[in-house]
């Protein structure tokens, strides 16, 4: 029977992500029978208890499973010959510092599933952590933004038990009128237009957001053509502009000058116009 082992993470600073719950990992192993455990880890989010009090072998070596699934990569220290890895491997996009641990898992005869290119069969991925990425960037936004003005103070997102726990402390603070530009309608501009709505933050249309002001704090979600400009003066299009960004500007200054805080959800690429420079 195939062996699977859920291993540490060996990130730095350290990741506390497991891919599998322990509800989940009992049901796996009571419910379909599958042979799994997991690797001692005390960092991370879910304690070694939690997994043995739901009746799951917790180990220290994992020499003996098959598949090794993880979150993040995998140390090429830390490799192991000849196993199957699910993790993000951060390879795909050809990313310099991961070209090492692609040469040594190729070396290793190592078979690596890499969550990022799991689709269904409209090529959408199946797995993709961008929606949280969105939730926790606008929390930090307004974290930091309480910690350099004094005004309010938030936890940290990664010390709250679940986001429940984060909506809570949403409702004891008082925000100040500050004005919050958002960029981006994918998974991590919708995830942080949540967070910014579950803060009791008010939405307003862009044009409103450049010519009014609020006793009351307020963002605004941008759309393409609210920050990039075609330089021959064209209309924008949307598909002209996403595979061919160098024919375009920025026309993002004005809400940069409206705004306290800015937070991106948008993929930026090199030939993209910026959103604003030092000059």
């Amino acid at each position: 029977m195939m062996k699977i082992g859920i291993i540490r993470e060996y990130k730095d600073p350290p990741d506390s992500r497991a891919p599998l719950t322990p509800s989940q990992v009992a049901f796996l192993r009571n419910e379909l029978d599958i042979d799994i455990v997991v690797q001692s880890a005390p960092g991370r989010c879910y304690s070694d208890n939690e997994y043995t009090e739901a009746g799951v072998p917790v180990v220290e070596s994992v020499h003996d499973c098959d598949v090794l699934m993880g979150v993040k990569e995998v140390p090429v220290h830390k490799l192991i010959a000849g196993k199957t890895y699910m993790i993000f491997s951060h390879t795909i996009k050809k990313q310099e510092q991961n070209r090492k641990l692609l040469k040594e898992i190729l070396k290793y005869n190592i078979r690596l599933i890499d969550y990022e290119l799991l689709t269904n069969t409209h090529g959408q991925r199946l797995i993709a952590f961008g929606h949280f990425a969105g939730m926790v960037g606008a929390h930090n936004a307004l974290w930091t933004w309480g910690k350099k003005t004094g005004q309010f103070d938030l936890p940290r997102m990664k010390d709250l038990l679940d986001y429940e726990a984060a909506k809570k402390t949403y409702g004891k603070i008082k925000l100040p009128p500050v004005k919050i530009v958002l960029t981006g309608t994918g998974r991590v501009g919708t995830g942080a237009l949540l967070t910014l709505k579950d803060m009791g933050i008010k939405q307003i249309d862009p044009e409103m957001y450049l010519n009014e002001k609020f006793p009351y704090p307020v963002f605004t979600q941008l759309l393409p053509h609210h920050y990039a400009a075609n330089v021959d003066g064209d209309a924008f299009d949307k598909s002209v502009f996403y595979n061919d960004p160098a024919q375009f500007k920025s026309i993002f200054w004005p809400f940069a000058c409206s705004s306290d805080i800015m937070v991106n959800g948008i993929y930026y690429v090199d030939d993209a116009p910026a959103f604003f420079t030092l000059e």
